[in-house]
C-alpha cells in the first residue's frame, strides 16, 4: 500500500535537496511543499511539528523533522 508522503523544503536548502533525492532514490512517491512560496503551508508545518526548520516531512501522519535517515527508513518500512 502506499504511504502518504509530504516533503516541506524551501528552494535554498540543501537538506531538503537529500531527502527528496533519498525518496527518489527508493522510489518513494512524495508530494513537494516549498513554504517560502506558501505561508499558508508553512503556518501548517510549524503548527503540526512546533517547528520551523526544513526539510519536514510527513509520512501517514508522522512528522520527521530533518533528514534523520533512520527515522525516515523506519517510516517507509525500508530496509
Amino acid at each position: 500500500m502506499a504511504q502518504s508522503v509530504t516533503v516541506y523544503s524551501t528552494a535554498t536548502c540543501p537538506y531538503c535537496k537529500m531527502v527528496k533525492d533519498f525518496l527518489r532514490q527508493n522510489n518513494i512517491a512524495f508530494v513537494e511543499v516549498d513554504v517560502a512560496q506558501d505561508q499558508r503551508a508553512a503556518q501548517e508545518m510549524v503548527n503540526k511539528s512546533g517547528q520551523m526548520g526544513v526539510p519536514q516531512l510527513e509520512i501517514d501522519g508522522q512528522i520527521i523533522v530533518g533528514f534523520d535517515r533512520v527515522a525516515i527508513k523506519k517510516a517507509l518500512n525500508l530496509p
